[in-house]
């Protein structure tokens, strides 16, 4: 699998990030929080911070030991409380350091943060696949439909204000260009999720 895209939105806590097989058609998405997201989203464009983030710290902790980040796993779905009906995916984190291969647990979240600046390979066990892209992904289909919902009331209540005169002549340039970049990037959520959406049926 390839980390296909990042979904950041200002307005809510959980983000979404797209894993698509490499060379198929088949995709799925993780909920994943702000942090995280924006996490991956840097170390994929090499933005570099003044001082090393928290995975930016463990890459390079792993590297001044001789180590590499081999392949993350995916290796399973699971709840694990019973309170919450979401299901959780468990990942492991392949490090190799010489003849030595290390398996650390981790959320696919950190993982795929750690390795994103490095294109580290992201495998999928089967079962994990055939379960979200079948019976259990009903659940993520809805999750995707919700935020689809929540994305189109805030692109409508978005235009309407951009379209508001009044609104538009009391507000300052800057804060309008803003506002017209916000409303682009929402819609070009909204169709990415509806295409995924399109692709489950």
């Amino acid at each position: 699998m390839e980390l296909s895209r990042v979904v950041i939105t200002e307005y809510g806590a959980d983000q979404l990030i797209f894993l698509r097989e490499t060379g198929g058609e088949r995709s799925f998405p993780i909920v994943v929080g702000t942090h995280e997201a924006l996490a991956i989203h840097r170390r994929l464009n090499g933005e570099r911070t003044p001082r090393p983030m928290t995975h930016d710290l463990l890459a390079n902790v792993i590297e001044a030991l001789g180590g590499a980040v081999e392949q993350i796993v995916i290796e399973d779905l699971r709840m694990l409380n019973h309170q919450d009906v979401r299901q959780t995916f468990i990942a492991t984190v392949h490090i190799r350091c010489g003849d030595r291969l290390v398996k650390v647990d981790s959320r696919p979240s950190d993982a795929i943060a750690l390795g994103a600046a490095f294109g580290t390979p992201i495998l999928v066990a089967q079962k994990v696949l055939d379960s979200v892209l079948n019976d259990s992904a009903k659940d993520r289909v809805g999750m995707l439909r919700e935020h689809m919902a929540m994305l189109g009331e805030k692109i409508a209540e978005l235009d309407q204000r951009l379209h508001d005169k009044e609104f538009v002549s009391e507000t300052p340039g800057s804060i309008l260009k803003k506002a017209q970049i916000q409303l682009e990037q929402m819609k070009a959520e909204y169709d990415a999720i509806d295409r995924i959406l399109k692709m489950y049926g």
